[in-house]
């Protein structure tokens, strides 16, 4: 393990009187109390994290609080993406509530994207909203879902169904923390940085494929992907405008083959690699985007052992049926979004579900 450091590269997403700080670093957790005290006077913080994280992280994140003043109290939930519900958020809740927490509390949120978007969706409700701190401990985590305000939870036939925008107080990357992640988790997280290069940063693809070799600066690739990130934020905070929906490449499909498949079964970046494989096909075919370039994103994914091919067992119509119950579908039409070229993404009005079906029968192959 690296000697902690408090040296970092922060990330500013400018969004007015929510604006907020993105640290990446190492050896980030031991210094989270002090760095919390200057952005939040309340003294009660509930720190949230799953049964996975908990033992390896929490006491660290605790100690530090409380050195700086604060009190906080350890609330854990099972570690997987079933955890996402209306059910835990609850029961984080209840727990605050015993807890003594007032509107004046905060909460952290320490872990993955599920108790980012689990935590995050709770405080934004409890009290009608308290401030929350993202500790994001995975690839997938640090790289997209702890920027941007995206909190919720999953219904039954629908991923993050059920949310709000609620930007976070700050947010703590500590790379050091990937390094408890299994090969899978980790591999996982490089679908998310893969979407980021193709729609925004087509040069990113050399970084990405330094890091698949062994080679290549880990805080560098994240903060990186911050920054793509905090960008398209910016420019749409609240999905007004269409920029935002650039982010969802590979989404529409992979959310739908992640519910089919029953949440847990696929990682998230899993389910996503699987959607990318459908988007740049389809983006060959309606956008204009080479083979070249389509082979460069599949061999990307390959190279992070992310499935390209749909589950067996998996119907057209079950994923159609998942996908119609996406928020990207505008009154029955599919809003999918396109690759021109990697680096330059696109919300296509004119991809229809029979273009989805070709799609899918593609990648069963």
């Amino acid at each position: 393990m690296p000697e902690p450091s408090t040296a970092s590269r922060s990330v500013f997403v400018n969004l007015g009187p929510r604006s907020y700080t993105v640290q990446v670093g190492r050896g980030l957790l031991a210094g989270i109390g002090a760095v919390v005290a200057e952005k939040l006077q309340g003294t009660k913080v509930a720190v949230i994290t799953d049964s996975n994280v908990g033992p390896l992280y929490a006491q660290t994140v605790l100690d530090s609080l409380q050195a700086a003043g604060k009190q906080p109290v350890l609330i854990t939930v099972p570690a997987g993406e079933s955890s996402k519900s209306l059910g835990n958020v609850q029961q984080v809740c209840d727990e605050m509530v015993r807890a003594g927490l007032d509107r004046k509390s905060f909460v952290v949120a320490l872990g993955g994207g599920v108790i980012g978007d689990l935590a995050g969706f709770a405080a934004s409700v409890y009290q009608r909203g308290i401030p929350y701190v993202q500790v994001p401990t995975t690839v997938l985590s640090q790289v997209d879902s702890s920027v941007g305000g995206k909190t919720g939870v999953n219904l039954t036939d629908a991923k993050n169904m059920v949310g709000a925008f609620h930007q976070p107080a700050h947010v703590i990357a500590d790379v050091n923390t990937l390094s408890t992640l299994s090969k899978r988790e980790w591999n996982e997280g490089f679908a998310e940085i893969i979407k980021h290069a193709a729609i925004r940063d087509a040069a990113m693809f050399d970084e990405i494929e330094a890091v698949a070799e062994g080679r290549g600066d880990m805080v560098e690739l994240i903060r990186r992907n911050v920054a793509i990130k905090a960008s398209v934020v910016e420019a749409d905070e609240h999905e007004l405008t269409g920029t935002r929906a650039i982010l969802n490449l590979g989404h529409t499909l992979g959310h739908a083959v992640e519910a089919e498949a029953g949440y847990g079964t696929l990682l998230h970046g899993e389910a996503i690699s699987i959607g990318l494989n459908a988007a740049v096909w389809l983006s060959v075919k309606h956008a204009g985007l080479s083979p070249a370039e389509l082979e460069r994103v599949r061999a990307a994914l390959k190279a992070f052992d992310l499935p390209l091919q749909l589950p067996e067992g998996m119907t057209n119509d079950d994923l159609l049926r998942r996908a119609r119950m996406d928020k990207k579908y505008d009154q029955g039409r599919v809003r999918f979004v396109l690759l021109k070229t990697l680096g330059d993404a696109f919300v296509s009005n004119d991809v229809t579900e029979a273009h989805l079906i070709e799609a899918l029968d593609q990648i069963r192959q």
